[in-house]
């Protein structure tokens, strides 16, 4: 709508309570919003650029606590808010008041962004939040675009048929990937077009990447205390609206960059996953600001305090809960995910502090109406679902408590590495059980092995130089002196905290042993963007607010500085790929395979025996040796976590496969950068063979059999 049009250009009739939101369809636009205890509704119309407002059309049809009209000839472009009357009651958990101008919660863009006034409160800042404020908050809040429907994204049945097990599943920030790329023009650094860029997809492809996870993209907040400390933020871990791109991600202002950036990754055996976070909203607790759910429904969008509404639960740590139990409140989440799905072709979500998700009055249910529902909606029936499986609340900790289809980022195998690579005791039992995929949290609920996601390192924490480099975290940055972030990462700084050239060597070595533990476990593998070319964040180990060079890749510095463990990385990338033992999507046994004489799996003492399964309670060992079996294939695993070197007898036998006629050949020593630098390398290596291994390296032996004649 432009400047001077008045809306008596255009007729107001009845419209349809549904679909909810602002729908276009060519002739003029239906609006429909649900408040089940508003007294009304007004649409509120602006120019094209959001600065003044025009004109206030009242929706006059209510059906079924939906308000809706439709207004003809109102053109594809419109920008708009919501100004939603009703009682101001905190008391009662109703914060109507209709001087704060809404965002919808359908709203498919946003122009402009939040300017942080005392106006956008609903009660007078400074005051009790039971105070009413009747400034008008219309300029410093983004508004609506009435855009055009999409249309259906590019089927990828083709990738989705792929167990994640099978591929690469790559953590990164849309802006932080690609904002200090060289090959990136300036104008599209920082955006969804970056993402298809063709140096980065080649760096994908040298990693065998198969999804692309990126943290949160829809419309986020930056938290007022952020923005007076000059910080910001970053991660996107504050949404204000489900349907919409966070605005600064979409430099062409067209919402097709979206979609065929999503189709150009795909066309490349490419997923697109997006982190999700339906758990609260950035509108925070009973002092936060009122910008769109809080001032158009506050007692049906969250969850209340029942003995005191005015107060609101918080199992997320951010200071409300999204009341997902309410059926409209789960209809938007339902919505927004086939929307994401369906028409901008993401194929995969990752559910932030999951667990709040199946909260409602009843408690926490792993069955509740969420996760029911998700499991029968036949448009997010071929989307990968994937959990967080925890939050702040009491029995929040879920992990393996998911049910089929789901797939869960798995803490324990994170934890289990880490601890072994310092050095801890006593961990053989629990290594194994996390390299064989965690069958004990995930099988007994007929899961698969994709069912675990394992992973090093991820945004929340350290990067996996940081992590072998820095003994307690530096957060100082983030102006909360340094009391955020993890207060324990499991560090293994080698005994120096912080940079140290004599201890480089052994710290990198000991990132090639992490990463070569990861690449040989079972499961679907996820890797830190970065980590595989040595980023650090200077030993910040929660850099949500650092939208900055402390969160930018800085793919020259990086590559320059640890070009040998990208080369190492995608080495490890290429033999997971190339190995028929490591990707299938299927448990291990321990038994001889169907009409072979070789067992999936053997657990080997130093002298190349099987391993007694008496001696696993009794192990206190920092060392693991195993072999992988197939009727192609025998892997041979040495791992060596102690601070001296160990040495293992090649077995003379594997199962009922006698190996003298075989000879073994080094793939992997993460003592060195390059295998060719092991003086193993070209070893010819039979049975009864002495191997050493150094401290804390990795050493991978492999047969292939169908190059042997029988």
């Amino acid at each position: 709508m432009k400047v001077g049009e008045s809306v008596e250009n255009y007729r107001i009739l009845k419209g349809k309570p549904f679909p909810l939101g602002a729908h276009w369809d060519g002739r003029g636009i239906n609006f429909a919003v649900f408040s089940a205890h508003a007294q009304a509704v007004e649409i509120c119309l602006f120019d094209e650029n959001g600065q003044s407002e025009l004109q206030r059309i009242r929706l006059t049809e209510k059906h079924n606590n939906v308000f809706y009209s439709y207004i003809e000839a109102l053109p594809l472009g419109t920008t708009y808010g919501l100004r939603v009357y009703g009682p101001y009651l905190p008391e009662q958990g109703h914060r109507f008041n209709h001087h704060k101008l809404l965002i919808d919660p359908y709203a498919r863009q946003l122009i402009g962004s939040i300017q942080w006034n005392p106006a956008l409160f609903g009660y007078i800042v400074g005051e009790d939040d039971r105070s009413f404020d009747t400034r008008d908050s219309a300029p410093y809040i983004p508004k609506a675009v009435v855009t055009a429907p999409l249309p259906p994204a590019q089927k990828l049945d083709h990738l989705q048929d792929r167990p994640l097990t099978e591929g690469l599943i790559y953590e990164a920030h849309v802006r932080g990937l690609s904002k200090l790329h060289p090959d990136i023009h300036s104008s599209q650094q920082g955006s969804f077009a970056a993402l298809a860029h063709q140096s980065v997809i080649s760096h994908f492809k040298s990693l065998s990447v198969s999804a692309l996870e990126l943290l949160p993209i829809q419309s986020f907040v930056n938290d007022h205390y952020l923005v007076e400390k000059g910080l910001s933020n970053y991660w996107g871990y504050q949404p204000i609206a489900y349907f919409a791109p966070q605005t600064a991600y979409v430099k062409s202002g067209r919402l097709e960059e979206i979609q065929q950036t999503i189709q150009l990754l795909a066309q490349q055996q490419i997923e697109v996953f997006m982190d999700v976070v339906y758990n609260h909203t950035g509108e925070g607790n009973e002092m936060g600001p009122t910008l769109s759910f809080r001032g158009i429904d506050n007692a049906s969008y969250y969850s209340l305090k029942p003995e005191n509404p005015r107060y609101y639960l918080d199992d997320s740590g951010c200071g409300n809960r999204l009341n997902i139990a309410h059926p409209k409140v789960l209809k938007l989440v339902l919505d927004s995910l086939r929307y994401w799905h369906a028409n901008m072709g993401v194929s995969g979500f990752r559910f932030d502090l999951c667990s709040t998700l199946g909260r409602g009055p009843r408690g926490l249910d792993m069955k509740g109406a969420f996760f029911s529902a998700i499991a029968q909606d036949p448009t997010l029936a071929s989307a990968r679902l994937i959990a967080e499986p925890w939050d702040l609340g009491p029995g929040g900790y879920k992990l393996g408590g998911y049910q089929p289809g789901w797939s869960e980022w798995n803490d324990r195998f994170r934890d289990t590495i880490r601890r072994f690579w310092r050095g801890d005791r006593g961990l053989r039992p629990e290594l194994a059980r996390r390299l064989c995929g965690s069958s004990v949290l995930y099988r007994a609920s007929g899961r698969t092995p994709e069912a675990t996601i394992n992973y090093l390192c991820s945004h929340d924490g350290v990067t996996l130089h940081d992590l072998v480099t820095y003994a307690h975290k530096r957060n100082n940055a983030n102006g909360e002196d340094n009391r955020d972030g993890h207060h324990d990462d499991l560090n293994i700084n080698c005994g120096v905290d912080g940079e140290d050239e004599a201890k480089s060597p052994l710290r990198r070595r000991i990132q090639r042993s992490l990463l070569t533990t990861l690449f040989l476990s079972r499961g679907a593998l996820m890797l830190q963007a970065g980590d595989e070319m040595g980023r650090t964040q200077k030993g910040n180990n929660n850099a949500y607010c650092q939208d900055n060079d402390i969160s930018w890749i800085s793919w020259a510095q990086h590559q320059s500085a640890d070009e040998d463990l990208l080369v190492f990385t995608q080495k490890l990338s290429q033999l997971r790929q190339d190995s028929p033992l490591l990707t299938p999507n299927v448990w291990l046994e321990g038994e001889k395979l169907s009409s072979s004489i070789l067992k999936d799996l053997q657990w080997l003492t130093h002298q190349g025996e099987e391993f007694p399964s008496d001696a696993w309670q009794s192990g206190t060992g920092r060392d693991l040796f195993y072999a992988m079996g197939s009727d192609q294939q025998i892997l041979l695993i040495l791992m060596n976590a102690n601070d001296t070197s160990c040495e293992f007898i090649s077995p003379s036998s594997l199962g009922d496969l006698d190996l003298e006629p075989y000879q073994w050949s080094l793939v992997i020593d993460t003592a060195y950068a390059h295998v060719e630098d092991s003086p193993r390398h070209d070893m010819n290596l039979g049975p009864q063979k002495t191997i050493k291994i150094l401290d804390k390296s990795v050493q991978v032996w492999k047969i292939d059999l169908d190059s042997f004649s029988h």
